[in-house]
């Protein structure tokens, strides 16, 4: 007697009972596999990545923000700080590393961080290709950005303001050229593009300059086809003066003075030409405010540099500050410097423009307000398969009334009490061994789905195919339910009065 195909038959004799339970026990078990792969990657991903940064400094706001946007890179910064109030950090007893970072910038939607080697260091990085940059406007990529975007060593490209892939303002006065390429390590460096602070200060420095020119050179009132320009306390007036021999009229007359070295610097004012005798304008360099400023729109010959000229530190301001305490005298990392670094920043005097967070705390608090709602789907799914064992228990005590005369003789026929008994409770298995491979199934196809989605919003790669502890542990739980299940029906099959059930029917 083949005990196995007998319970399958039977379940199939029954196919909206069965397909109920199955459905019931997938359901379920889908659901709380999929809240377990969810929370085990994330929460890996993210403590991860926060692994030995103790404290950030940024701008006053919010610490959840502040942790999002300079640790995870998922969030738009808080604000500016001034360099000059963090330089303190690099000789504080109490601070191993202070890693600075300086954001604002991205390319095709990955972040462009200025920073120095020590990022790469906290997150163990290695290069696979290339080198770390070193110079202005070079960068070393993350493994992900290299791959989603197809940048190998020498290219370039342009940043953007902000942190979408299409942005109001591109960058165009500055390329970065790309000198390297990480190694992927599973953490947030996979997604960043790494340069120096200085690159970043030079684009924007670029940009304000560019923004302020505009404003100063606003000729309200003025009639441009006279030539008249006022350079904050140089007013050059041509009428009237005499320039050796370079008189100017003004009333549509063409002076062609011969003979005068003018190179490149000729006016066109309303038609008429004046050149100024006497002197070498080379390439019509003006003064203005004692150093020299570049136009859009002209080409002076020397706009890109193969060595571009150093950026001074006065004035300038970066994002944020990554920390990381010293160690005590074993090692450890010190509680002190948990105690006083905070009270050192909201005490000293000139610091009150800083804010920090730390982010174990951050990201605690974050995941226990997640985790109320993860709670509750998991509460859900337990209801969800409980009701499914239900449904087993009810389809399989049915049966069991209508098959009584049906299983009577089978024991007549030579099965055993003991036989019967093992194929009510295979029946039970059975519902609740493929419904909990189709959860899973579920569970996994849906995690393939998701991973698409965070990928292409947070930039973090999930596995959806990985298995976890606590799908195995859910996986026999759910036998044990099915089994416990048919426990009850099964016995009532056991037990039951051969002759006195022939004799009814």
């Amino acid at each position: 007697m083949n005990i196995f195909k007998i319970s399958w038959k039977s379940l199939l004799s029954r196919p909206l009972n069965t397909g109920l339970s199955l459905v019931l026990v997938a359901l379920g078990v889908g659901l709380s596999s999929l809240l377990l792969l969810l929370n085990q990657q994330m929460e890996e991903r993210l403590y991860k990545n926060i692994e030995g940064i103790n404290m950030v400094v940024g701008a006053k706001g919010s610490p959840l923000q502040m942790i999002l946007s300079s640790v995870y890179h998922i969030d738009v910064p808080t604000g500016n700080i001034p360099l000059a109030k963090v330089r303190w950090m690099k000789k504080n007893p109490f601070i191993e590393a202070a890693i600075p970072l300086a954001l604002g910038d991205s390319y095709e939607g990955f972040r462009i961080v200025g920073t120095d080697e020590q990022l790469g260091q906290h997150y163990k990085a290695q290069l696979a290709e290339g080198k770390l940059f070193s110079q202005d406007l070079e960068v070393t990529l993350g493994a992900k950005v290299a791959k989603k975007l197809g940048l190998k060593i020498g290219d370039t490209f342009f940043g953007a303001h902000g942190l979408e892939s299409e942005s109001m303002h591109v960058h165009e006065e500055y390329a970065y050229t790309v000198v390297g390429i990480f190694k992927a390590n599973q953490t947030v460096l996979d997604q960043l593009i790494l340069t120096n602070v200085a690159s970043v200060w030079r684009v924007h420095e670029s940009h304000d300059h560019e923004h302020e020119e505009g404003e100063e050179h606003s000729h309200e009132g003025h009639d441009h086809g006279e030539a008249e320009h006022n350079h904050e306390e140089h007013e050059h007036s041509h009428e009237g003066h005499d320039h050796g021999e370079a008189e100017h009229n003004h009333e549509g007359h063409e002076h062609s003075h011969e003979g005068h070295d003018h190179g490149e610097a000729e006016h066109n004012h309303e038609g008429h030409e004046h050149s100024h005798e006497g002197h070498d304008h080379g390439e019509a360099e003006h003064n203005h405010e004692e150093h020299e400023h570049s136009h859009e729109g002209h080409d002076h010959g020397h706009e890109h540099t193969a060595e571009l000229a150093p950026i001074s530190e006065e004035g300038k301001e970066i994002t944020a500050v990554l920390i990381r305490y010293a160690k005590d005298s074993e090692g450890k990392t010190s509680a002190m410097a948990s105690t006083m670094l905070p009270k050192i920043i909201d005490e000293t005097e000139g610091l009150e423009e800083l804010g920090y967070a730390v982010p174990a705390f951050e990201l605690r608090r974050l995941m226990d307000n997640m985790g109320m709602g993860a709670q509750l789907l998991y509460y859900l799914a337990a209801i969800i398969i409980i009701i499914s064992a239900l449904s087993m228990f009810i389809s399989l005590y049915n049966s069991i009334k209508e098959r009584k005369y049906e299983l009577a003789l089978m024991r007549s026929m030579g099965a055993s009490a003991g036989q019967l008994l093992v194929m009510l409770l295979l029946e039970g298995i059975l519902v609740a061994l493929f419904g909990a491979l189709f959860g899973l199934l579920i569970s996994h196809l849906g995690m393939g789905i998701l991973a698409g989605y965070i990928e292409e919003t947070y930039r973090y790669s999930v596995d959806p195919w990985r298995i976890l502890a606590g799908e195995t542990w859910l996986f026999f739980a759910v036998l044990g339910l099915g089994t416990l299940a048919s426990i009850i029906p099964a016995i009532q099959a056991y037990s039951q009065d051969i002759s006195k059930t022939l004799s009814e029917n």
